[in-house]
């Protein structure tokens, strides 16, 4: 019962991690890809409905995010509030992992299209990302939790804002699609774009 709660709390693979490695601080660099999913206009979605409507939508709309991201072997990090940090790559290792990512946000964005039939309205943007990050346990000994930092995080974070304003609510990085194989020619190039904190523009 314990290590199906803590897997529920964490993921399944940090969880099955932790129980064969044990606990403490540490961290360690790894390639992987990065998707952040964001609900756009949570703060009006939230003064029109109910606080039990909120919930339940955002429960359907998490349901949504895990299964597509669970379906290509990825595990959600962490729900922020109205948005998720999903990623591939790591713990376990995977050589395809942009290729996970980038069928994920497809897949993610044509099951959110369907969700939105029976919550009008509702949007999110997805960003995609690849590159070397930092995962690990961050924290104290007394509490911490297995996190992944590093320019992708960011860069993820950053295209899920862009694609907020976009007809088509999910941009991955050039570099994501570069190191795709069979998924990557279901993306079309859409140019560049500024991204905060960046002085050169991101393809």
């Amino acid at each position: 019962q314990l290590q199906d709660l803590f897997g529920r709390h964490v993921g399944q693979q940090v969880a099955m991690q932790a129980l064969e490695q044990g606990t403490g601080l540490r961290g360690g660099e790894a390639d992987a890809s990065v998707v952040f999913v964001d609900i756009v206009g949570s703060t009006a979605m939230a003064e029109v409905l109910s606080p039990d409507d909120v919930v339940a939508t955002l429960n359907d709309f998490f349901d949504v995010v895990v299964r597509a991201v669970d379906g290509q072997g990825g595990w959600v990090n962490k729900f922020e509030g109205d948005g998720a940090l999903c990623i591939f790559g790591v713990p376990g290792t995977q050589p395809d992992h942009a290729d996970r990512a980038l069928r994920a946000a497809r897949l993610l964005h044509l099951a959110l299209v369907g969700l939105a039939e029976r919550h009008p309205g509702l949007a999110a943007g997805i960003g995609v990302s690849s590159g070397h990050v930092v995962a690990g346990n961050v924290g104290t000994e007394a509490r911490y939790e297995y996190t992944v930092i590093g320019s992708a995080v960011n860069e993820a974070a950053r295209l899920t804002d862009v694609a907020k304003g976009r007809e088509v609510k999910v941009l991955a990085s050039g570099e994501t699609v570069r190191r795709a194989a069979g998924e990557a020619r279901r993306w079309r190039d859409v140019g560049t774009a500024a991204l905060r904190g960046r002085t050169a523009p991101t393809a």
